[in-house]
């Protein structure tokens, strides 16, 4: 929709009287930009009017087939014609037609026989509201798509800084590069398979990689360890989780306020045997024990410098044994119901190993 108008306003003139369809259309077209569609019949005058877009309908009132007001309640009957100006014409002095007339959603109405000073009057008036109307709609339009670029912008700017936080936790555990990958496309096909939503999910995809930014926190020297943990060091380890959720509280963005709740809940079992708070069953927030299934079976079947990938077979058993102790059963059932896109995500994002051959479990 350009503005000015690069076109005629289109107006309907419905009217079963020759003469007073031919005065009526002729008095259109003497009014400035204005282009007068003229129908004997109200059906194909009907038709036309909902498959086109006319800027003024000019109907008379009694008409065979179905009067005025019928037309303009099957008009009125589609929402995006509200707001479509419509002078009815009629002979009848009556106010309980006049009143019937605004009822069904006349604009205005004019009695016959018609004054030529007046009718043209009224048509310029309405087709300037028209005009002014069409104006505010094309307003509204340019400063809706302004704001969708302008938050494309800023989402554009959000999963940048995400990127480069969780890159930082990568360059400093060596449990991640690809990991939050896979992790992070786990953690989105389990919501789907949840029927949570493709919103949450793709906010799931964006906000997962942040899980472990807590370990920014965590010294190198139990960070970077290459065997077991000690007692003491595991404590200070255990701390990442409260880390993480500091790092990203209190953000006015949802991703990562979203984040902040991964990093705090991912630790988290579904028995409240895990940690920082010890939650169980449905007080752990979902988007935790998602994380938590999709973190873990990442983990299991990807080499670190302390351990080998776990054969497919072996981390499937776990996940299995863990279900209602560790994991959410239905989260567990939900990673191995998306079974196939599993691995697809495997083949995509992969270590610089060699992929084990694939495996499905048993369902």
């Amino acid at each position: 929709m350009n503005f000015p108008l690069d076109r005629p306003m289109q107006v309907a003139v419905v009217d079963d009287t020759q003469l007073n369809l031919t005065l009526i259309g002729k008095l259109v077209d003497r009014t400035p930009n204005a282009r007068a569609h003229n129908f004997e019949r109200p059906t194909p005058a009907l038709e036309w009017c909902l498959a086109n877009a006319p800027d003024l309908i000019i109907v008379d009132y009694m008409m065979p087939e179905m009067n005025g007001l019928e037309f303009i309640r099957r008009i009125r009957a589609h929402r995006d014609r509200d707001d479509l100006p419509i002078l009815m014409v009629t002979a009848s002095h009556e106010r309980d037609v006049r009143y019937a007339a605004l009822d069904c959603g006349a604009s205005d109405f004019l009695t016959k026989p018609i004054d030529a000073r007046e009718f043209e009057a009224r048509v310029r008036n309405m087709l300037k509201l028209r005009e002014a109307h069409l104006a505010g709609k094309h307003r509204a339009e340019t400063l809706a798509a302004a704001v969708r670029r302008a938050t494309a912008d800023i989402l554009d700017r959000e999963r940048e800084t995400i990127t480069r936080l969780s890159r930082a936790a990568e360059f400093r555990d060596p449990e991640t590069g690809a990991h939050i990958q896979r992790m992070s496309h786990y953690s989105a096909l389990i919501a789907r398979r949840l029927g949570l939503g493709d919103g949450f999910a793709d906010a799931l995809l964006m906000a997962a990689p942040m899980h472990d930014v807590g370990k920014l926190g965590i010294p190198d020297t139990i960070l970077l360890k290459p065997g077991r943990l000690t007692a003491e060091e595991f404590v200070v380890m255990k701390r990442h989780p409260q880390i993480g959720h500091d790092i990203l509280k209190g953000s006015s963005s949802s991703i990562l306020r979203l984040g902040a709740t991964i990093a705090l809940t991912h630790h988290e079992k579904f028995d409240g045997s895990g940690y920082p708070q010890g939650l169980a069953g449905e007080s752990i927030p979902m988007e935790g024990r998602i994380v938590a299934v999709a973190d873990v079976f990442d983990a299991l079947t990807s080499a670190r410098p302390y351990k080998p990938a776990w054969p497919m077979s072996r981390a499937i058993a776990l996940l299995r044994e863990g279900r209602g102790t560790h994991f959410d059963p239905a989260c567990v059932d939900a990673l191995f119901h998306a079974w196939d896109q599993v691995l697809g995500v495997q083949m995509r994002y992969q270590d610089e190993h060699a992929p084990e051959a694939p495996f499905a479990p048993a369902r």
